[in-house]
């Protein structure tokens, strides 16, 4: 598949480039500051803001599938809604797929009676921006209808990790292992997010996944 990846440079988008790179897949990574990016073997980068359509446009033409891991600096969360409306406006008409890695804010949370993460009691509130920016990232995806997209909502813990190649697949609920931990590394959640380019499962809809 041709893939071009958004937010290359950070932790979840340099784990989604090298995962794409290693099941052969020709990528295109898109940074704003290629200083920030040691450039992978086999992957094309390229330099282009997601928040503009027309850079959007640009980088998607002839691809399979855009996917967009962008993150914005604190104080600058609203860019994330700038940003995934570029990237629909950028792809609409085009038929190629837009996978957002997005957050976990909107997700309901098991035995609390339908509250969502960002509504629990004790949220830390140094979270509670980007939370925020992205239940608008969701809602501006909902309101789109001419684009094949698919939002992935992360467990609450997601970090550096082990790739095992194992997960749970979910919907708008938290998943939580036996341990009672809602967690994925960011190697397995970039095994999951191209498993949804590779076989898609979800059109226009959330999902989320966890261990």
């Amino acid at each position: 598949m041709r893939i071009t990846v958004f937010g290359a440079a950070g932790g979840v988008g340099r784990r989604v480039v090298a995962e794409a790179l290693s099941r052969g897949h020709e990528v295109t990574a898109v940074v704003r500051d290629p200083g920030r990016f040691a450039e992978p073997p086999g992957a094309r980068i390229r330099t282009a803001d997601a928040r503009n359509p027309e850079d959007v446009a640009r980088l998607a033409a002839g691809q399979d599938v855009v996917i967009t891991a962008t993150r914005p600096a604190p104080g600058s969360e609203h860019e994330l809604v700038t940003a995934v409306k570029a990237l629909l406006a950028g792809l609409a008409g085009t038929g190629v797929r837009l996978l957002v890695v997005g957050g976990a804010a909107t997700l309901t949370v098991p035995g609390t009676g339908g509250l969502t993460v960002v509504e629990e009691p004790g949220f830390p509130a140094d979270w509670r921006d980007i939370a925020l920016a992205c239940a608008d990232q969701l809602a501006a995806c909902r309101a789109e209808a001419s684009v094949d997209w698919a939002y992935l909502s992360p467990p609450a813990l997601l970090e550096p990790g082990e790739r095992t190649g194992a997960y749970r697949l979910g919907t708008d609920e938290l998943l939580v292992d036996a341990q009672g931990e809602s967690r994925i590394s960011m190697e397995d959640l970039a095994v999951a997010l191209l498993d949804e380019a590779e076989r898609p499962r979800h059109h226009r809809t959330r999902f989320t996944v966890g261990y």
